[in-house]
C-alpha cells in the first residue's frame, strides 16, 4: 500500500456514509480528514494540502461541482487528485461534466468497498495529476445551469407522481408518501435557488464580456 505523505479529505455531508469512508480507509493505514460540504473543505485545503479528495456533489453551503472548480483554478491545489463519488449526478452528461472539471473518477453510491479501495490505491501510486487549464468561468456556470436544469426536471416529475399516487392510498400508507413529497419538494427548492444563483452569475459574465 502507497501511504501518502498529506492526508486524504473526505468530503461528504451525510455523517453515515462520511465515517464509513473514514473508517475504512483508516482501516488500511491511509491519514484522513474530513469535512461536511465544499466550503469547510476549502478552509481546511488552505491549511494543509490533502494528497487526494474524495467528495460527494450534492451539497450545503457549497457542493462539489462548486468547491472542485476553485481547487482547479487555483495554481496551488490544481494538482490534487479528485474522486466524485454521488448517488444523485450519475447520468452520462453528469459524469462527462464532472471529468471535464478535473476529477480523476467518478464513483457511484453506493460504494463497492473493495472497488473503491483499488480505485484509491491506483490514483495514490500515479501521484499528483497533470491537469489541463481549467474550464472558463462561464463555461463551468454553463455546464452546471444545464445539470440543474435535469436534475430540476427529474424532480418535478418526482413530485407530480408522488402527489397522484398520494390520492389513490389508503390513509394509513399516506404518511410515508407524503414525508417523501416533503423532502422532495425542500430538495426542489435547494435546486431552484442554485439555479438562480447561476443564472444571476451567467448573467453578470456576459454582461462584463468575461470568460
Amino acid at each position: 500500500m502507497n501511504i501518502p505523505q498529506g492526508p486524504i479529505l473526505i468530503v461528504e455531508d451525510v455523517p453515515q456514509i462520511r465515517e464509513l469512508l473514514e473508517v475504512t480507509l483508516r482501516f488500511e493505514g491511509y491519514p484522513v480528514v474530513t469535512a461536511k460540504n465544499g466550503k469547510e473543505a476549502l478552509d481546511m485545503v488552505a491549511e494543509e494540502k490533502p494528497t487526494l479528495v474524495i467528495t460527494d456533489i450534492l451539497m450545503p453551503k457549497m457542493d462539489g461541482f462548486s468547491m472542485v472548480y476553485r481547487l482547479r483554478s487555483n495554481p496551488e491545489t490544481r494538482d490534487i487528485p479528485i474522486v466524485f463519488l454521488s448517488a444523485t449526478y450519475v447520468t452520462r452528461e453528469d459524469k462527462e461534466f464532472a471529468l471535464s472539471l478535473g476529477a480523476v473518477r467518478f464513483m457511484e453510491k453506493p460504494v463497492d468497498t473493495p472497488e473503491f479501495l483499488i480505485t484509491i490505491g491506483e490514483i495514490l501510486a500515479e501521484g499528483p495529476t497533470v491537469s489541463n487549464e481549467p474550464i472558463s468561468e462561464l463555461k463551468f456556470y454553463t455546464g452546471y445551469r444545464e445539470r440543474l436544469e435535469h436534475k430540476l426536471r427529474q424532480k418535478n416529475q418526482q413530485i407530480a407522481r408522488t402527489e397522484r399516487l398520494l390520492k389513490t392510498l389508503p390513509e394509513e400508507q399516506r404518511p410515508a408518501f407524503e414525508a417523501l413529497l416533503r423532502e422532495s419538494k425542500v430538495y426542489r427548492d435547494d435546486i431552484n435557488q442554485e439555479l438562480d444563483e447561476i443564472i444571476r452569475a451567467i448573467k453578470e459574465r456576459e454582461g462584463s464580456g468575461s470568460v
